[in-house]
């Protein structure tokens, strides 16, 4: 028998691949051997990957925004909310003040297992992975954990190894984070859509309640919307959005969170309108509001990005009735008032510096520049008031009488001022010329004290050294500086104080994190300045205003004791109020700017021919009182006549020199009033006065008057800081 021989191939060594021996397909097929073993090491090199990463990735620090908190700010009652600072819409709360309603149903409707898995579901996963490859609609395999991981710690990331490491950190979280705390912070972060962030500011912005106060219903519909917000709320979505919220009740029921009976009784929650997207900035709180970022950035330490992220509660010291009332009296302006016509009032408590109410504009979005804070207008004759304080420091007695011709050229200077009106007033005490407001007699006043007396005495009552303006010309007392209706109101709080003058106007009175603790408080400190009883004598003058022959008279009708001056610049291109009693000082300007941003004379308006701190500027200061007077405590000055009669017993009355007899003029009697109409405000609680003589509209406070040929060097003016 012959024996086949056949030829055996020679075993290939180390790779063997095309398989030798095999036919043409079998040969390029990897062997059961291969594979086995490629999938045990793919299962090895997998589970040690993840023992790597899970050793390598700690639970990080929290994202910062997830982390930020809406700052709220509030009325000086602490419980009137006035607006919020925030990047998000976030008010971050502890789990017992959140509905278990809510928490039940956020779990019945992203996560079923959340008490028993282990911070992912690889069944959730899967399902999710076959549902997406099949075509159907996207579906997300995340646990409850998994997303509070992304939204806590990683933010948003849709890659393979983005969601290798929030699975990781989702089991490391559960092994390190008790549940409740996991679920406290979910609801404190989620996006419920309406800008807001967490399940606080969620319910305020669907509800306009607290989380605490969340019913079953309300609570079913919050957790209806998280998978798509924007698209499924009822505002946007009514029937996409009912839906849902019966899928989450028939699950709650099915989780047995609540019963059937519970389920069917539960209707759908009605919400309230999604905001119309205006700003807290918007309209005159805007003001507000940045005034309180000035002060909190520059004197509290604070940075802008505190104030937006940190969950601070500010208390402002503004009185909401009195803001309504300051807003309300300048609305109640006619209505053919231009648009570029600008008031700034600052309404003040002189003994802690508290700003009461603060009128900055009409809209905050539309010009960011506040009229009361930040715009300077020449103050004309109310700088008269430090000229009275320095001569009465200077222990002159306010009995003296001066000189008040209708001009009067300064001797050895071609400077001649003018009076308003031209008007002659023959010899008057300084208390009358405070009421009257003549120019000629506080020019002569002003030589017998000195200019850098009263330039020193707005200094030390509290305006800024370097004001724009300032000077140590004769001048000067006539009110060619600049100053803010902020800045004004402090000077003047000096005197209603008693010769106290403040470290500060401020807003803030406290700021507390978010932890309630207190972190800031408004200064309300002063430092004394002036005896009071220099303060007692210059509020006895300046009572002159209110007088029934005063240019501020209108204020009379009060029957309080108020202490005015008015003032009116070259144009006019201002025009002022300034009164203060001992526990409220009040400051109202009037300003025009032009489309330059240049300063420009006031145009006439609401049947007024010319505009002066008389009309207008004290119009709104009636109004203002008129509303809220009834509810300030009637405080009257110190008493001057015990310092008058001991420092400055009236003189006997002169003999008159028979020179005088012959040269008074008629025209030396107080002058007319002047010829323009009064204005008045809708619905007077007292009938207004007409106008009393006011310092002449050309500028009172520089040389040439209306005197043609005589130039007129430019004043300062309105001044943007």
């Amino acid at each position: 028998m012959t024996t086949k021989k056949t030829t055996k191939q020679p075993r290939k060594r180390g790779w063997n691949y095309p398989r030798a021996g095999y036919g043409k397909i079998h040969r390029w097929l990897p062997s059961w051997r291969f594979m086995l073993g490629s999938l045990f090491a793919s299962i090895a090199l997998g589970i040690g990957a993840f023992f790597g990463l899970y050793a390598a990735i700690d639970v990080p620090e929290p994202d910062d925004f997830a982390l930020a908190q809406a700052t709220n700010v509030y009325y000086g009652d602490a419980t009137q909310k006035l607006g919020k600072f925030a990047e998000a819409d976030r008010k971050s709360v502890e789990l017992s003040e959140i509905s278990p309603h809510v928490q039940h149903a956020v779990i019945s409707s992203e996560d079923r297992g959340f008490y028993n898995n282990n911070g992912i579901d690889p069944k959730g996963i899967l399902r999710a992975l076959w549902n997406n490859i099949q075509g159907n609609p996207t579906q997300g395999g995340s646990t409850l954990t998994q997303q509070y991981a992304e939204r806590y710690y990683t933010g948003q990331n849709s890659s393979i190894a983005g969601k290798i490491r929030e699975a990781i950190l989702a089991i490391k979280i559960d092994r390190e984070q008790p549940k409740d705390h996991i679920l406290n912070s979910y609801l404190n972060t989620i996006y419920f859509g309406r800008g807001a962030y967490g399940i606080e500011s969620a319910a305020q912005k669907y509800y306009g309640v607290s989380a605490k106060d969340l019913t079953l219903a309300q609570s079913a519909l919050l957790a209806a919307v998280i998978p798509a917000p924007s698209v499924w709320d009822p505002a946007v979505d009514p029937e996409t959005s009912a839906t849902k919220f019966q899928r989450v009740l028939r699950r709650m029921v099915e989780d047995e969170w609540i019963t059937q009976a519970d389920a069917d009784a539960a209707t759908f929650p009605e919400t309230i309108e999604p905001g119309s997207g205006q700003s807290d900035f918007s309209g005159t709180n805007g003001y507000i509001l940045q005034e309180v970022r000035n002060e909190l950035t520059k004197l509290g330490g604070f940075t802008e990005e505190q104030l937006d992220r940190g969950g601070y509660t500010i208390v402002t010291t503004i009185d909401a009735g009195k803001q309504q009332a300051a807003v309300d009296a300048v609305n109640a302006l006619p209505e053919d008032r231009p648009a570029n016509n600008h008031v700034g009032m600052m309404s003040v408590d002189p003994q802690t510096g508290e700003t009461l109410a603060m009128y900055g504009g009409r809209d905050f979005a539309a010009r960011q520049q506040n009229s009361a804070t930040q715009d300077r207008a020449q103050a004309g004759s109310v700088f008269k008031v430090f000229g009275v304080a320095a001569a009465l420091k200077a222990g002159i007695s306010p009995y003296q009488t001066y000189s008040s011709p209708a001009s009067y050229t300064v001797p050895g200077t071609e400077l001649t001022f003018h009076n308003f009106g031209n008007s002659s007033y023959g010899h008057l005490n300084m208390r009358d010329m405070a009421a009257y407001s003549v120019n000629t007699g506080f020019i002569k006043l002003n030589e017998k004290i000195g200019p850098s007396s009263t330039a020193a005495m707005a200094v030390e009552l509290g305006l800024p050294q370097d004001l724009v303006g300032l000077d140590n010309a004769v001048g000067n007392i006539l009110g060619s500086a600049a100053p803010t209706a902020k800045e004004m109101s402090r000077a003047l709080s000096t005197l209603a104080n008693g010769g106290q003058r403040l470290n500060n106007v401020h807003i803030v009175r406290e700021v507390k994190d978010a932890r309630g603790k207190v972190v800031y408080k408004g200064d309300t400190s002063a430092k004394r300045v002036l005896p009071e009883d220099v303060t007692t004598l210059a509020s006895y003058v300046l009572q002159g205003g209110v007088a029934p022959y005063g240019t501020a008279s209108t204020l009379s009708s009060f029957h309080r004791d108020i202490a005015a001056k008015t003032g009116t610049s070259t144009g006019p291109r201002s025009a002022w109020v300034a009164t203060y009693t001992p526990n409220l000082v009040t400051v109202v300007d009037m300003y025009q700017v032009g489309d330059d941003g240049s300063e420009q004379d006031i145009t006439p308006f609401g049947g007024v021919d010319l505009v002066t701190g008389a009309t207008w500027p004290q119009k709104i200061a009636f109004k203002y009182f008129s509303t809220i007077l009834d509810g300030v405590e009637k405080v009257k000055f110190p008493n001057a006549q015990t310092i008058l009669s001991k420092k400055f017993p009236r003189p006997a009355p002169a003999p008159k020199k028979e020179e005088e007899k012959e040269e008074k003029p008629k025209e030396e009697k107080p002058a007319p009033e002047p010829t323009i109409p009064a204005p008045s405000l809708p619905e007077p609680s007292v009938p207004l006065q007409p106008d009393k003589p006011e310092e002449k509209p050309a500028d009172p406070g520089l040389p040439g008057g209306e005197d043609p040929g005589i130039p007129l060097p430019e004043p300062p003016g309105k001044v943007n800081e």
